[in-house]
Order: C-alpha cells, then structure tokens, then sequence
C-alpha cells in the first residue's frame, strides 16, 4: 500500500474562510438592517425639521398679513380724525340757543356715530385728563403751573387702535414754578441828611 506523503507542521490546519463566505452572508443582512434604519431616522429629523420650518413660515405669513392689516386700519382711521375733530369743535361752539335746531341734532348724531364706528374697529381714547404724564402715549406743549408730572389740560385727544398708538395726546403738564407775589410795601426811603449848620456872625457894634 502506498504510503501518504508527509508535510509540514500545521499543514493538516483549515483555512481562513475567504471573503463571500458563509460567515459574511451572515453578517450582511443586519449590516443592511443596521444602515436601513440609520437612513430611516435621518430621513424622519429632516422631515420633522421640514414640517417645523413649514410651520414657523404660516406663522410668520399670518403675522404679517395681521400687521398689514392692522397699518392699514390705522392710516385710515388716522384721516378719519382730523373729520372727529373738526366735528367736535364745531358742536363745541354751537351757542345754547341752537342746539336745539333739527339740523344741529343731525350733525351731532353723526359726530356719535361716527365715534362708535372707530369704536368698533378698535380704536380707543387715551386717557390723559388728570392723569400722570407717559412719554409713550402723551405729547406735552406746554408746562404750566400746578401738580408736577400730572395733565393739567388736553389740547388735542390721542387715541389707539389694537392697542396700537396712533396719536398722542398733546397736553400741558404741570410743574411750573408759581409766579412770585408782588411786594405791595413801599420801599424805605433812606434817612435824610442833616442840613449843615450855618455860622452866625456877631452883630455890628
């Protein structure tokens, strides 16, 4: 019988799987199911980042479109009052003997409705009367005498809309110092100086 040729050490060894094996179909598939789901999770953050700034931009829209409505309101309503302006001087100055007149009554009952129409949309008087005087929403003219940082008198109404200043009132603040009193007393004459002493002379003999 024939004899089996020898070898080396370690030749009776396996060897290494080589790449395609049985091992790496093994792997291969969770490696798949690995990088699947890292490309699912990336795409769901960019989708949810989408989905954010879609809704930050409706926002933004709406807020604009309400801020341009608003500026619109308000230029219209600031036209309409030099109107309730001049309305109310002219009922201002109405003699008592005509207010009574038919026609003195229509043109009142317009100026009322014309204030509840700027009502309605949201336009409001600022209170300044008696009040503490704000830079923001009052304009003074003039300091006058009487308690210092409060309205003393209006000169022109102001008013809001929305909460929105589109006129200030114009007023006189008091904090003027008070006129000082005349003196009535008469001012002190100075004393009068001794008339000089004249030298008499001795009679002729």
């Amino acid at each position: 019988m024939q004899e089996r040729p020898t070898t080396c050490d370690g030749a009776d060894d396996p060897a290494p799987p080589a790449p395609g094996s049985e091992q790496d179909a093994a792997e291969s598939p969770q490696a798949q199911i690995d990088a699947l789901t890292e490309r699912a999770e990336r795409l769901l953050a960019n989708w949810q980042r989408a989905q954010a700034d879609l809704s930050n931009y409706r926002s933004q829209v709406e807020r604009e479109r309400s801020e341009l409505a608003i500026a619109a309101r308000a230029s219209l309503a600031a036209d309409l009052l030099a109107v309730l302006d001049d309305l109310e001087r002219a009922m201002y100055v109405v003699s008592p003997e005509l207010r009574s007149l038919t026609w003195v009554d229509g043109i009142w009952l317009i100026l009322r409705k014309l204030e509840a129409i700027l009502k309605a949309h949201g336009m409001e008087e600022v209170a300044a009367q008696d009040q503490p005087f704000d830079p923001l929403v009052h304009q003074a003219i003039a300091q006058v005498e009487g308690e210092e940082g409060v309205v003393v008198s209006v000169a022109q109404k102001g008013y809001t809309l929305q909460k929105r200043l589109i006129r200030p009132a114009m007023a006189t603040v008091g904090g003027a110092p008070a006129p000082a009193a005349e003196e009535t007393s008469e001012p002190v004459q100075p004393d009068a100086e001794p008339e000089p002493k004249q030298e008499q002379t001795p009679p002729d003999t």
